[in-house]
């Protein structure tokens, strides 16, 4: 018994280390995103978020938005008249009308399909970038981002977060070289979010994205539940039997 506790702790190891978090996220180590699939109100509110700010540029076109809607409990009604900006149906893809040769033009490069951004990047990637634009008058749309340097996308969430300067210090590295690193963030404009409200919004996008990522997600978390709570009630009979038959092996 001892060896096969041994042997799942080893197994699931780097699930825990990957949940943790820490990576590096340019700059800076990675903010810890925690988000909770099933939190509906959360992927509603963060659906909402991304049609209304992001889905001008960005597609989830692997996501439908009947599969959206049943998903997180919405009435395909209220999905047509609140988030179906165009005539599109319900059983539509949500991709954008957005030509590719105009995105290069604007953006230097389309910008991407956002559908599977949380299992390439990660959540916690995507929640570091949303809360790490600063402004910076040497990028084209006046903003930078320490979780991806030189972004070439404004800060969608401006309005919400307010504007912040980045502000660096020296230190030497490990080979005495000196480097720039970030010390602290400091508010040039105020948002019209608090900063508790704002991040809730983060968290409530990214929780959407990590969803449109793999959205089986949902079915496969409510299944694991049920295999589990019938493994550790098969458990108790199976060494019950166990004991029975070797209790006269010596």
């Amino acid at each position: 018994m001892r060896k096969i506790i041994i042997a799942f702790l080893i197994l699931v190891s780097p699930a825990w280390v990957q949940a943790a978090g820490g990576k590096n996220c340019g700059k800076i180590d990675c903010y810890k995103a925690n988000t909770d699939l099933h939190n509906k109100q959360s992927l509603q509110r963060g659906v909402k978020l991304f049609v209304n700010y992001c889905m001008g540029c960005h597609s989830t076109k692997f996501m439908s938005y009947e599969r959206m809607a049943t998903d997180l409990g919405l009435d395909a009604e209220l999905v047509m008249k609140n988030l179906v900006f165009s005539d599109g149906k319900i059983g539509d893809y949500m991709d954008i009308a957005m030509p590719a040769d105009d995105a290069k033009t604007w953006f230097g490069t389309p910008p991407p399909d956002l559908s599977l951004v949380a299992r390439s990047r990660g959540k916690n990637w995507l929640y570091t970038y949303m809360k790490t634009f600063y402004a910076d008058s040497s990028r084209p749309f006046g903003v930078n981002n320490l979780a991806f340097a030189d972004v070439g996308m404004p800060h969608v969430f401006e309005g919400m977060e307010g504007m912040k300067k980045a502000v660096f210090k020296t230190e030497k590295d490990a080979h005495g070289s000196e480097v720039e690193v970030f010390d602290r963030f400091e508010p040039l404009t105020e948002g019209t979010m608090s900063a508790a409200k704002y991040d809730q919004a983060v968290l409530d996008l990214v929780n959407y994205l990590d969803y449109t990522g793999e959205p089986a997600k949902l079915v496969r978390y409510s299944l694991g539940v049920k295999v589990i709570l019938f493994l550790i009630i098969l458990l108790i009979p199976a060494y019950l039997m166990k004991k029975e038959f070797w209790k006269d092996v010596h």
